[in-house]
């Protein structure tokens, strides 16, 4: 009867097969491959699994449901871990987002981004924000392209 492999093991030779995937697209393109961050996408998966990657030396985690992520961060306070949220910003949930997370992927509202900027006004590190620009015009989507916007994300 074979083993079970172990979960640690599996993590570390996933981790090093898609560096090594990585870094060979990088060189390909003329770029340095420490240029480039993975972003290891940890949501539904416990915080031992992240854990075991950050023993691989990964520190970038997403996440983009704000109740499990808040719980894992909390367990995970030890490491020296930067979250990303990767969701859809709800504006009951920005304070959380605020406190808890390195970066935001996916502002999408002015609204959001008044309040994200209000509630990390006590941050030691300036959140970092990523914006989401709808290129396809097309009207199920949302984003940020709006002149208001604009003129208020440079004055933060």
């Amino acid at each position: 009867m074979k083993s079970a492999p172990n979960p640690t093991n599996l993590i570390g030779n996933n981790i090093a097969s898609v560096r090594k995937r990585i870094s060979e697209a990088a060189l390909q393109c003329g770029r340095q491959p420490e240029s480039i961050q993975l972003l290891a996408v940890s949501k539904t998966r416990p915080a031992d699994f992240i854990r075991a990657a950050s023993d691989y030396r990964q520190v970038d985690f997403g996440e983009n449901y704000i109740k499990e992520a808040h719980e894992k961060i909390a367990q995970l306070r030890d490491l020296p871990l930067n979250w990303h949220f990767i969701g859809q910003i709800q504006s009951n949930k920005t304070a959380l987002l605020a406190t808890h997370f390195s970066w935001i992927h996916t502002l999408s509202s002015l609204k959001a981004a008044r309040r994200l900027h209000d509630q990390s006004q006590d941050r030691a590190e300036r959140l970092k924000v990523l914006i989401q620009i709808n290129v396809s015009r097309d009207p199920a989507k949302t984003d940020c392209c709006r002149k208001d916007f604009f003129l208020f994300s440079t004055a933060c």
